[in-house]
């Protein structure tokens, strides 16, 4: 059976490599013209369910060869003196497997993973869905034509799957009030393996080094009381966007912004929560930041896209002869997984990003107080907060009877 996937970046290749598994015909559609750079796109996390998944997978020993090696930071603020992170006791507390790594790099992985037993299509997407019951007639942007037995949209917070399939964004998108930016640039800081934030008052700047390229990822956050309206595909504008929301900022954020024009593998986004009653719908469905993003930098969106990819290809390989009811099966499956995971971005959003004096004073103590802690408090605090109660809601099943294929060297 051949199975459409809408996006290779990180739910797309997962789905793909289990399906393939499984014994079905994955086929990756992305929009950008080649497979991404390895060392683009900002620093995210994978831990606990999720680092199963990669193990399960083979991969984990190369996502932790690629992580960022980042393992401590320093936060300075305006006239105080700087405040000194252990991160490296941080991460230890956070599960016995977590590791940060670049998203380009993951993805890369993902990608070598499943070349072998995906047909990939870059410089293409989806135009038009046409569902008739027993399979999907897709057009391509291309013009290309092609039918399917299943669609998925792995294609993140703005899916063009779920636009054709499940409406307009707006309706379905909810803001949470800040925004991201990230872009690398020369390591003029000196920060090596480390990293530097300032903050303010609803402002973070930060920069980490990469150890791979000796370059530094400059990041800014920020927290607006009115939504900004811009074009999600248009750097330019968002460049511009960025610039004047920091012209006055101070510190060290001038040098950074002097690098912003020539940057090349720029991000920028809201950070924003995407809220639907279901993923599914006949023979088309969602995964990952596509059908839940539980908000960027702040919902733990990396783990749920690996774990909820997984479980989607074992309930469609539990299936097999009915997808739309495998469809169903994974939307039951995951439900409280994504459920709890959307509580994670408001509390965060709080906390992350100080948004009053005295949080200004209090958030740099608290961050470096945490590490300090003995490993098996913080596990428990971990544990018990709403990233940790999100991941931990669902036991990672255990699809392994359904294998059809071999496993790849």
């Amino acid at each position: 059976m051949k199975i459409l996937i809408s996006g290779a970046s990180v739910a797309g290749p997962v789905l793909a490599y289990w399906l393939h598994r499984y014994g079905f015909e994955p086929t990756v559609v992305e929009r950008t013209p080649a497979m991404r750079h390895g060392l683009g796109g900002h620093a995210v996390d994978l831990f606990g369910p999720g680092a199963e998944v990669a193990r399960r997978m083979g991969r984990w020993d190369a996502i932790e060869a690629a992580r960022t090696r980042i393992e401590s930071m320093t936060i300075e603020r305006f006239g105080k003196r700087p405040v000194h992170v252990d991160l490296s006791r941080l991460y230890a507390g956070i599960s016995g497997s977590h590791v940060e790594i670049l998203r380009g790099e993951l993805t890369k992985i993902l990608y070598d993973a499943t070349r072998a037993g995906t047909e990939y299509v870059f410089g293409d997407s989806i135009a038009t869905l046409h569902d008739d019951g027993s399979g999907v007639d897709v057009t391509f942007e291309s013009g290309d034509e092609c039918r399917f037995d299943l669609v998925i949209g792995a294609d993140g917070m703005h899916s063009a799957v779920r636009r054709l399939a499940f409406g307009p964004e707006e309706s379905m998108r909810r803001p949470l009030g800040g925004y991201l930016a990230v872009f690398s640039m020369p390591d003029v800081l000196d920060l090596g393996d480390g990293m530097v934030a300032h903050f303010s008052v609803d402002r973070i700047v930060a920069g980490y080094g990469v150890h791979q390229t000796g370059q530094t990822r400059a990041g800014f956050l920020f927290r607006t009381p009115h939504e900004l309206r811009y074009d999600y595909r248009d750097k330019d504008e968002q460049k511009a966007l960025l610039a004047k929301e920091f012209r006055d900022y101070g510190w060290k954020a001038p040098l950074l912004l002097e690098h912003l024009p020539a940057a090349e593998d720029f991000y920028f986004d809201s950070i924003s929560q995407i809220t639907l009653d279901t993923w599914q719908r006949g023979r088309i469905g969602l995964v990952g930041d596509a059908g839940f993003c539980p908000a960027p930098a702040v919902g733990g969106g990396t783990s749920l896209a690996v774990v909820t990819a997984y479980i989607l290809a074992g309930e469609l390989a539990a299936a097999r002869s009915d997808l739309p009811s495998g469809l169903r099966n994974y939307e039951r499956t995951v439900r409280r997984m994504v459920d709890l995971s959307r509580a994670i971005g408001p509390k965060v959003m709080r906390t992350l990003i100080p948004g009053s004096p005295t949080a200004l004073k209090l958030m740099p103590f608290a961050a470096a107080a945490v590490p300090k802690l003995p490993t098996p408090v913080q596990r428990f605090i971990w544990s018990q907060n709403a990233v940790g109660k999100a991941l931990s809601s669902v036991p990672l099943p255990d699809y392994s009877d359904l294998t059809r294929v071999p496993r790849a060297a």
